[in-house]
């Protein structure tokens, strides 16, 4: 059973693994990890990737800084920038902060701070994304990954407007401010962990939290536009063009990737009942709630962390990403075995066309 208990969310309890899916998932996995005497963590291809993915982000930054140039020239630089936020953070920060980079503790806490980079800190990021989106995935009310807003409507329980309907045509414009709506949503978002004890329940303290919250933005808002207005030959209109160009560039790609995992066609959106019960155990709410995509695409895998192997991920959070393309074999085929769905997108093309549709549908549709 798996339960999260605040203030203002209810007892979320999951179904027991009567069938013993995961029992036998965990078995067939640990089997393949051991056949091939190979570790679950990343080995020296997730160091190379790493170093080029921070190279990526931070070259083109040391160059504004140390080398005179054109004006025009910070949009090129900004734009690379934001590939290598993207890169960090689905490739780097993602493993190491769910402890799936290294074996070493104090190097994914070390790779984890890369977040930072991001304008957002590793606390919140836990929080929504390691606690509340992996356990609950796709749950009104508790995923925030689908939680109501004014303007997009990903959950098909959630409150329909007109304008909505036109949500599959605007949403992509929208996701790209994902990166720079976090730099002032972080606040608001640390400030409902800390009014309904979550923070706590992490056993963090909720002032201190705040104070490093407020630091860090301090810090990275310093560094990214500051020392380029201080070391620079570029004007302040530039450098404040090229913050937004490089957090449009990197946030748009993060929010593509991780709106096809879980809103396109095919997965499932349940609600507790009135006890807080999920119809199915955990393991199965995920392959119902979760989808996979462009699995043969060498370069997808590489560059957004395995985030294409979604199913794999939201299993086997501790597991490096290298590893998903292989043990995806394994997933599906103990899946089929149970008769439990494996959903997933042939292509990249496909699961935005499926995403797209998705979007039309909850645009039109109430519950």
């Amino acid at each position: 059973t798996l339960a999260l208990t605040t203030n203002f969310m209810k007892i979320i309890r999951f179904e027991r693994d009567r069938t013993q899916f995961m029992a036998t998932l965990k078995k067939n996995v640990n089997n393949y990890f051991q056949e091939k005497g190979i570790s679950t963590k990343g080995n020296w291809k997730m160091v190379l990737k790493s170093a080029v993915m921070l190279s990526v982000y931070l070259a083109p930054f040391i160059l504004m800084l140390t080398v005179p140039m054109a004006g025009w020239m910070i949009f090129p630089l900004a734009i690379v920038m934001g590939i290598g936020m993207a890169g960090t953070g689905m490739s780097v920060m993602h493993d190491a902060v769910h402890g799936s980079f290294s074996k070493k503790g104090w190097l994914n806490q070390l790779l984890g701070s890369t977040i930072f980079l991001l304008g957002t800190t590793v606390f919140n990021w836990k929080v929504q994304h390691n606690i509340l989106h992996h356990t609950f995935t796709n749950i009104d009310g508790m995923d925030e990954d689908i939680a109501g807003r004014d303007l997009l409507r990903f959950s098909k329980h959630a409150p329909l407007k007109k304008i909505h309907r036109f949500q599959h045509i605007y949403a992509y414009f929208l996701y790209s401010f994902m990166t720079l709506s976090k730099l002032v949503k972080d606040f608001f978002q640390l400030y409902e962990y800390n009014k309904n004890g979550l923070t706590r329940q992490q056993n963090a303290k909720p002032t201190v939290e705040f104070i490093k919250l407020i630091s860090t933005k301090v810090i990275y808002l310093f560094t990214a536009i500051g020392m380029l207005l201080i070391f620079s030959d570029f004007t302040w209109w530039q450098v404040i063009l090229g913050f937004l160009v490089m957090h449009l560039t990197g946030g748009f790609i993060m929010a593509i990737v991780f709106q096809m995992a879980h809103i396109v066609e095919g997965v499932d959106q349940p609600l507790p009942g009135k006890e807080g019960n999920i119809e199915n155990e955990w393991a199965i709410h995920q392959l119902e709630t979760t989808a996979n995509f462009s699995r043969r695409s060498r370069i997808m895998n590489w560059f957004i962390g395995g985030l294409n192997y979604q199913i794999e991920h939201h299993l086997f959070p501790n597991i490096c990403h290298i590893h998903y393309k292989k043990i995806s074999l394994i997933v599906e085929k103990t899946a089929r075995e149970y008769g439990i769905p494996y959903n997933t997108k042939r292509t990249f093309v496909h699961a935005l066309v499926s995403h797209t549709k998705m979007l039309k549908s909850l645009g039109r549709n109430a519950a």
